[in-house]
């Protein structure tokens, strides 16, 4: 694959990984929320309702109350009896002592007239008839006013209650102490920003809002038509917005206006948003950073095993290139060998002429003589090169013969010495002197030495050194052949991997990876053992233990 392939398909891993993650989870999200603020909400309003509910229930239970008290004491006095201001006064104060919502009573006849007057202002006399309360209490029987200035010239509401008692009529009238009603509609508040009070059916405010308004003031209005039940709904009035529920009281046509801000009470609700918003996001930063990592390790190891497939590919190329090379040198020496032993023979025969025939006079003789050892002495060098590489093409299968390792790993040292002194490597050997004959394959060991000391050759390039040594552990039976190169070393992540088949240290191209392997096999199937000890910047060491097999006697 190419570069760009390899980037485009760790984007589309990442895209396809958030996709599945991230709307899910963001479904999930929105869902919940979403769950939460309508059941909030619906909770919020009902809670708002209840409070509603229970206020308007507080204000008609007060009214009907007062109705009550008025309407008990008209119908159980006569008005003989409630002219006298005395008997007034002490009956107000029976009723101050069980209410005082009630700031001042009076006797008033059918003319308008202020008969009998207890309370704190002077209105003993003055005459209503012109008033519109009058009238109306006179046709109803009943009335609860609006609050007005009056007489007084300070904001106040009645309630009056006709009598009729044989052929007088008069009205028995109370003023509400409007503090207390006042206290009563302020109950209803709910927090910081949170208001509650009543408006008449003009819109005028009938108590004192506790922010925008006031007493006797017009105000926007959430309703202005009377309705039945309970309102609750959220809306701007006056430039805000805010969630209003409204009522119309049942004994005056008063409508009870409850607000609240929304934003604080649905204070908790941000909260959990902004929490669900920071744990989402904590999560998506989470998924990003996993899906980003994971994508990264996946194409990663995906670049990693295509190189490792390619270099495999390349090593098995190179086997199979080594193992024609191989057949193909078995092929040659054959061929070689056959013209060596003609050379060989006709060296033979030459020597034997120059011996038996009379040529010593000749003046030549000298040099026909050092010739002739020399084509037979260059023949042998050549017959052992090739018997070496026979050798080498032999199966792996371990022959048992005798071995003299010293001689077997001077044999292979004089087979590298050509590409040791090109390089200006010297190969420093030190055999143990007695070292015992064991029963091996020779052809197997030798190539055990050689690939090791092919290894060293690469691994120091020019200008170094290479020490062989043969030992013999008397206490294992077991000879020791150390190889020790003064080269880079191995650095200890790559140490554990070097006998893995196909795993090399060299460039690419310029090793396949088996020989270290092959050789680890071959030792193995011999009986023996092989380490490696290397430290980076001062060299390698392979250490080969192989156990004396002594022939059995017959």
């Amino acid at each position: 694959m190419e570069r760009t392939d390899y980037r485009k398909l760790y984007w589309k891993i990442i895209t396809t990984t958030l996709t599945f993650s991230l709307v899910p989870l963001f479904a999930l999200g929105a869902t919940i929320y979403y769950q939460f603020r309508v059941s909030y909400t619906a909770k919020i309003m009902e809670s708002l309702r209840t409070l509603t509910e229970n206020r308007r229930n507080a204000i008609d239970l007060f009214f009907e109350e007062r109705v009550s008290q008025l309407y008990t004491l008209a119908y159980t006095q006569s008005l003989d009896q409630l002219r006298d201001e005395k008997y007034l006064d002490q009956v107000f104060t029976l009723m101050q002592s069980r209410s005082k919502s009630f700031v001042d009573i009076g006797i008033i006849d059918r003319d308008g007239t202020h008969v009998t007057y207890v309370g704190p202002y002077n209105l003993a006399g003055v005459n209503y008839k012109n008033e519109s309360w009058f009238h109306e209490v006179m046709l109803r029987g009943v009335y609860i006013s609006d609050v007005f200035m009056g007489f007084r010239k300070y904001p106040h509401f009645i309630i009056a209650v006709l009598r009729r008692e044989g052929d007088r009529s008069w009205i028995l009238r109370a003023t509400i102490d409007t503090e207390i009603f006042d206290a009563m509609v302020k109950a209803a508040q709910v927090g910081k920003r949170g208001d509650a009070y009543v408006v008449n059916r003009e819109g005028i405010l009938q108590t004192a809002p506790r922010f925008a308004g006031h007493l006797l003031g017009k105000i926007e209005s959430p309703h202005t038509s009377q309705f039945s039940g309970i309102h609750v709904e959220e809306m701007q009035m006056n430039g805000e917005t805010a969630l209003f529920s409204t009522t119309w009281l049942k004994n005056k046509d008063w409508m009870l206006v409850i607000k609240e801000d929304p934003s604080q009470e649905l204070t908790p609700l941000f909260e959990a948003r902004y929490m669900m918003i920071g744990i989402i996001g904590l999560g998506v930063l989470v998924i990003v950073l996993g899906t980003v990592f994971v994508s990264r390790a996946t194409v990663g190891q995906l670049i990693q095993s295509d190189r490792e497939k390619a270099m495999l590919d390349a090593s098995l190329v190179q086997s199979g290139k080594m193992a024609a090379l191989g057949k193909l040198a078995a092929g040659i020496a054959h061929e070689v060998n056959n013209p060596l032993a003609v050379i060989k023979e006709k060296v033979g025969w030459m020597m034997d002429l120059l011996s038996e025939e009379d040529i010593s006079q000749s003046e030549n003789f000298k040099e026909f003589d050092d010739a002739v050892h020399k084509i037979d002495q260059h023949v042998e060098r050549a017959k052992k090169v090739t018997h070496r590489l026979l050798g080498f093409a032999r199966r792996m299968e371990p022959i048992k013969d005798k071995v003299d390792v010293n001689k077997l790993v001077d044999e292979t040292i004089d087979f590298l010495e050509n590409e040791a002194h090109y390089r200006n490597i010297v190969i420093q050997p030190e055999y143990h002197a007695d070292l015992p004959t064991t029963l091996s394959d020779s052809s197997q060991l030798q190539q055990v030495v050689l690939n090791i000391l092919n290894n060293a050759i690469d691994a120091i390039g020019k200008n170094g050194q290479i020490d062989v040594k043969t030992d013999y552990s008397v206490k294992d039976e077991q000879i020791v052949i150390t190889i020790s190169d003064n080269g880079p070393g191995i650095p200890n992540d790559q140490l554990d991997r070097i006998f893995d088949p196909f795993f090399t240290t060299k460039e690419v191209g310029m090793g396949t990876g088996l020989g270290l392997s092959i050789s680890y096999t071959i030792v193995d199937k011999l009986g023996g053992r092989i380490l490696v000890s290397s430290e980076v910047g001062k060299g390698t060491t392979f250490t080969i233990y192989l156990p004396v097999i002594r022939q059995e006697k017959a």
